[in-house]
């Protein structure tokens, strides 16, 4: 629980999710995206289990995949690296960045919460859904 001085604000965030094929329906979590507007905050981070990864797709590029994930935490830091979308202000990058698609890379549902620091929150969900 946090200290009674700090305020707790609204944040977001999705799980991303590679289903290489989605005939067979299986996935495998590989980052988080979180929002916390009033904390001008968001970022992403991902982790590729390549091993996991070739097991449930033996032909999937997963280097491609790499690059792709790269772009999308581009995007959410707004790096100018991350392409037109990444300069969007962050309320359009997060929609974006967690829009369904029909990608090989899948967000999950938006999930929300209150916190006091945003970036541990980032930590505990990616420790907790992807590493």
């Amino acid at each position: 629980m946090p200290p009674p001085d700090r305020e707790r604000d609204a944040f977001q965030y999705a799980i991303w999710r590679v289903v290489p094929s989605v005939e067979r329906g299986e996935s495998l979590n590989v980052g988080v995206v979180v929002f916390c507007r009033r904390r001008s905050f968001l970022k992403a981070r991902t982790l590729l289990d390549s091993d996991r990864l070739r097991s449930l797709s033996p032909a999937l590029d997963v280097d491609a995949l790499a690059r792709h994930l790269d772009g999308m935490v581009r995007v959410a830091a707004g790096d100018p690296a991350g392409g037109a979308v990444a300069q969007l202000d962050q309320s359009e990058r997060f929609g974006w960045l967690t829009a369904a698609s029909s990608t090989i890379v899948q967000p999950s549902p938006i999930h929300t919460g209150l916190c006091d620091d945003p970036e541990a929150v980032l930590d505990r969900l990616f420790t907790r859904l992807v590493a």
